[in-house]
């Protein structure tokens, strides 16, 4: 939190600051545009929508409540999933609020900070939870292939420090993202095509070359998603190599088990964030209003999701959740 505080106060300064505030029409403001194809439709998308946005939020809660009260769920694991949980939290609130408010009120408007702001946290906090990933698959990593070693390894430090680095590397790689948008001079009008603050629907209304702007963040989200993927892909090769080696009954199924929902979420997250990048590299091809909804559902449905398939394929957090009930 007090990164995301930060960055609001430098982008702040840098609005001052900025080109645009100087010129004759400064911008203070933007419009924002959902479906501009579909907007008779946007008060009938709003229900699930909004139904999936307390699913998440509830389920999240429910998650976070139960790891705390939960004696045995106070494990390195379990601390990880909390901090998934919070990070999706964070997430469905930066945009889906938003998002409701313009389809049930038609309130449109979002001030210069708070659209950089919110470019900002979609841009680190997705590459967070993609770390959070990694760091899960070096523990089930640990888990399988090194159990004797797994208490000396996975400490409560170790988490600290991996909760630092996940924070720390997503959070200023990502920075400069909104900070090169928030210096751009914006003379193209204020009409966001978007349901949120994207980097691409921003710049575009700039007036300035924006090469830099989105080459920086192609090469960022890039190195930042790919490497987690490459490190996750490496430890479940490793898992699955070890696992197919033990010739005892029953032992198999039960490591492939303790890895099941863990791979289960990373398969929907690529998955999802694939989908979303192929809509927008053929976005000549398609409608302009189905990649804005893939993009309010990647921050909606994986967060949903998440708390879901671990209170139903762990059996501790199950249970956890069952005795949090009967209190």
């Amino acid at each position: 939190m007090m990164i995301v505080l930060w960055v609001s106060r430098l982008i702040r300064k840098l609005y001052m600051a900025s080109p645009s505030n100087d010129s004759t029409a400064p911008v203070s403001e933007f419009l924002l545009i959902c479906f501009p194809n579909f907007q008779n439709w946007q008060h009938w998308l709003s229900l699930p929508l909004g139904l999936l946005f307390l699913l998440a939020m509830g389920a999240n809660a429910i998650l976070l409540i139960t790891i705390q009260l939960e004696a045995s769920l106070h494990q390195p694991l379990y601390y990880l999933l909390s901090l998934l949980s919070l990070l999706d939290i964070v997430l469905c609130l930066t945009v889906i609020p938003k998002v409701l408010a313009i389809f049930w009120f038609g309130l449109r408007s979002i001030s210069f900070p708070a659209c950089f702001l919110q470019m900002f946290i979609m841009n680190s906090f997705l590459p967070m939870e993609s770390c959070t990933f990694m760091v899960m698959a070096y523990d089930r990593y640990v888990a399988i292939c090194h159990p004797l070693r797994y208490s000396s390894i996975i400490t409560d430090k170790f988490v600290a420090r991996a909760v630092v680095f996940v924070i720390a590397r997503n959070a200023f790689v990502s920075l400069p993202v909104p900070v090169l948008s928030a210096r751009l001079r914006y003379c193209a009008g204020n009409t966001v095509k978007n349901c949120i603050c994207t980097n691409l629907s921003v710049s575009k209304l700039s007036c300035d070359d924006i090469t830099f702007n989105q080459l920086y963040q192609f090469v960022a989200g890039w190195t930042l998603l790919g490497s987690d993927l490459i490190l996750i892909f490496i430890s479940y090769s490793f898992i699955l190599k070890v696992v197919l080696r033990i010739k005892a009954e029953g032992v198999v199924a039960k490591a492939l088990s303790t890895c099941g929902s863990h791979f289960i979420l990373i398969l929907f997250f690529s998955t999802v964030l694939l989908v979303l990048v192929i809509t927008n590299l053929a976005r000549k091809r398609i409608p302009p209003d189905v990649p804005i909804l893939l993009n309010i559902l990647h921050h909606l449905i994986p967060p949903a999701l998440n708390p879901i398939v671990y209170g139903v394929r762990t059996k501790e957090i199950k249970q956890g959740i069952q005795n949090l009930l009967r209190r």
